[in-house]
């Protein structure tokens, strides 16, 4: 398998319409792991419509993946790319069972911020985490990301409007008189 970045036992990679079969199983087994915080694309006409997100320009998928078995151990996306001044997104993810709790999250999302602020050149990273998801609080901690706020009735997700705590990173500074390479855009992107 050839992976876009490594640590360990963990490799990300972009989602395939290959991976349908074992995400989406994934997905239904970690149903209750992800109640009530998101909803997992569960079934292929949800997993078409997530692959579909991932490859718009201002949207990017990752699949966390062991290494040894290369099974999906949970997945992360970036929404809502901003280029221009800003050079940021929204971070979200998500472990699927049995890799719940082993660090294959942690270590994959890692990669992921590691990727967006090298390959795809963006600065900043806002995850918005509901208040009682302590997993996913723990991972924005380790990996340093800081709370920056509150918004109450923020995402409507299983049914309810639901607050958020706003956590985010940015790129480190830059070396004096080197740059990150950024990628130039046309203007207005």
């Amino acid at each position: 398998m050839r992976y876009l970045r490594t640590a360990g036992a963990v490799g990300i990679r972009r989602p395939r319409p290959a991976d349908e079969a074992e995400f989406t199983a994934a997905a239904r087994r970690s149903r209750e792991l992800h109640h009530p915080w998101l909803n997992a694309p569960a079934d292929p006409t949800a997993y078409a419509a997530y692959l579909a997100k991932v490859r718009r320009r201002d949207h990017s998928g990752y699949l966390i993946c062991d290494r040894a078995s290369g099974a999906i151990a949970g997945y992360a996306n970036i929404s809502a790319i901003i280029l221009g001044a800003l050079r940021g997104g929204f971070l979200g993810y998500a472990a699927f069972l049995p890799f719940s709790g082993t660090g294959h999250a942690s270590t994959g999302i890692g990669l992921v911020v590691d990727h967006a602020f090298t390959a795809l050149g963006l600065h900043r990273l806002e995850a918005n985490i509901q208040p009682g998801n302590e997993p996913s609080r723990a991972v924005a901690r380790k990996l340093g990301f800081r709370l920056e706020g509150f918004s109450p009735d923020y995402l409507f997700i299983d049914g309810a409007w639901r607050d958020h705590e706003r956590w985010a990173i940015t790129a480190p500074a830059d070396p004096p008189g080197r740059s990150r390479g950024l990628r130039q855009h046309p203007a207005g992107s």
